[in-house]
């Protein structure tokens, strides 16, 4: 028979501590929401590489990211479509050329990721 360790046994619950918490964990529901939709966004390596290139540039064109990533520029256009949608970029004709940049609402968050690369990769948690 197989034993599961993760059993709760406390003896009495905290009832001001569960109603704190649930209201509290509501209270961020949109908040969370957000997040977690920005994270499974950002959480596709290429476009990852996007983002961080358009922090670092200010803005780029689709054939730019194309031939910087070493991808079509159809595979470029779908990641960018979905960033769009996903509200973290935004993009501006100008000419002929369509230019690609951060939407600033999604910049804190995002510079907070980009920061924690390099600075976990230097401390070993990152290969």
């Amino acid at each position: 028979m197989k034993s599961n360790k993760n059993i709760c046994v406390r003896v009495t619950r905290d009832e001001e501590q569960i109603r704190r918490c649930q209201e509290r964990v509501q209270a961020l529901e949109s908040d969370v929401a957000a997040f977690a939709a920005l994270l499974r966004l950002s959480g596709n390596p290429v476009r990852m590489k996007i983002l961080w290139l358009l922090n670092e540039e200010g803005r780029l064109c689709v054939c730019d990211l194309a031939e910087i990533l070493g991808m079509t520029a159809s595979a470029i256009s779908q990641h960018l479509k979905k960033l769009r949608e996903g509200g973290l970029i935004d993009r501006v004709q100008e000419g002929v050329t369509i230019y690609y940049f951060l939407k600033k609402n999604a910049l804190p968050l995002l510079l907070a990721l980009f920061e924690w690369i390099p600075a976990h990769r230097h401390a070993g948690i990152l290969p």
